[in-house]
């Protein structure tokens, strides 16, 4: 058991003290605070004055009068001034940025307003789509008027139609209910997802970069293969716990420190408020049933290569197992009950993020989930119980490789140890 810690400790702190890991972390950890503290950086570009200054010339001298009102122009951000000059004098005045645009309005053939806009620039996203806006509202106040219909009678014909709903089966979960739990969900899926790429490669890599160095040979004259393969398993495992908990350590108080701007919000949005804490216990345990799963099959392949330039092709079949698993997860928020997803979450490659995805957005028997879980543990089991003769002889293989069929050729190696 001594040995065992000792290999977890050099794995660990190898890697911790690994420049590589330092700046990687503190990049990601820049970002994270960043986006956190992005609105205060927004406000810190932006002008103190965001209102939009526009001209307006009226042909009718009828409706300029309607823009200064609050009910058409008071949520649009625009202040609009009227213009007394040539059109020619108008346009100079925007050319010149004094003003940010020119609103030239007329009356159509059915009497009701229309208008033509004029800025510097033009994009999908400016000004223009508030004064389309305000132009609408204006048609319609001009248009109620012309035909007689009062305003009150206007706003209680548009007002949205009352729909009271009942849900008659008590299993289901509510739309709220879904709403709270999807964004724990698609957390708990990217953070899976991201440490089987990040950590699954860095096992496989770890045990190449010992084989290429010989010093693999050294530590399984020390240790038996089975007990260096889970100390390298576990020690990553560390080095992954401590990298998430500084990136989510620092998330976390980069928001509460914009508690005015954002944290209520973020925290609200992405349904970390009001949701059952079992939930959180069942994102502990298929997290790691899920890296267990994957650092296993991460170890074995790697375990096979004797280059690090062999990885990557190694482990492709293992990463593609992972994509599709993600794929399927994503697309399952949005439909959690089809029939693929529940077949699916009983698939132990994919069982992880599936299975976590019925429970957050599902009520289903407390059955389903054991079996999911059983199936898991059973798989993981039988991996290990691979891995191992795996990789006790795949350690002792040396020279070109990087198709699965040495998997045969690592088994047979450990039967003659």
């Amino acid at each position: 058991m001594n040995k065992f810690w000792t290999i977890v400790g050099h794995t660990y702190f190898s890697r911790v003290k690994a420049k590589s890991f330092i700046i990687t972390t503190a990049i990601t950890l820049a970002i994270i605070i960043g986006l956190a503290n992005l609105p205060s950086i927004l406000e810190m570009f932006s002008s103190d004055d965001e209102s939009e200054h526009v001209l307006v010339m009226d042909e009718s001298e009828i409706y300029s009068s309607y823009l200064q009102e609050d009910e058409i122009s008071g949520g649009a951000g625009i202040t609009f001034e009227n213009f007394e000059g040539t059109e020619e004098s108008a346009k100079q005045e925007v050319i010149d940025e004094k003003y940010d645009g020119l609103l030239i309005i007329t009356t159509d053939e059915n009497n009701l307003p229309e208008g033509s806009y004029y800025a510097n620039r033009i994009s999908e996203m400016g000004e223009q789509v508030e004064i389309e806006q305000v132009l609408q509202q204006l048609k319609t106040v001009v248009g109620t008027q012309e035909t007689g219909i009062d305003q009150e009678t206007l706003a209680t014909i548009y007002a949205p139609v009352t729909l009271d709903t009942e849900q008659l089966d008590d299993s289901a979960r509510t739309a709220e209910e879904m709403n709270q739990s999807r964004g724990l969900v698609y957390v708990m899926l990217f953070v899976l997802y991201m440490t089987v790429l990040v950590y699954g490669q860095m096992i496989a890599t770890d045990v190449a970069t010992e084989k290429s160095s010989r010093v693999m040979e050294l530590l399984i004259s020390s240790a038996p293969p089975i007990t260096h393969m889970f100390a390298k398993i576990i020690g990553i495992a560390f080095l992954g716990l401590t990298q998430v908990i500084i990136l989510l350590g620092g998330g976390y108080f980069a928001i509460q420190a914009n508690q005015d701007t954002m944290a209520g919000e973020f925290f609200e949005v992405m349904g970390l408020t009001n949701n059952d804490p079992v939930i959180y216990i069942y994102a502990v345990v298929f997290f790691l049933l899920g890296y267990f799963l994957y650092a296993t099959l991460a170890a074995m392949l790697g375990s096979l290569v004797s280059r690090i330039e062999d990885v990557n092709q190694l482990i492709m079949p293992m990463v593609m197992l992972i994509v599709i698993a993600f794929i399927l997860a994503a697309t399952g928020l949005s439909v959690p009950e089809s029939t693929m997803i529940t077949v699916t979450s009983y698939i132990p490659f994919f069982a992880p993020m599936i299975m976590f995805l019925r429970i957050g957005m599902l009520n289903i028997p407390i059955w389903e989930i054991a079996l999911s879980i059983s199936i898991l543990v059973l798989t993981i089991a039988a991996f290990a119980a691979l891995a191992a003769r795996v990789y006790k002889g795949g350690v002792l293989m040396y020279g070109k490789s990087g198709s699965l069929k040495d998997l045969k050729r690592a088994i047979n190696l450990s039967k003659k140890e």
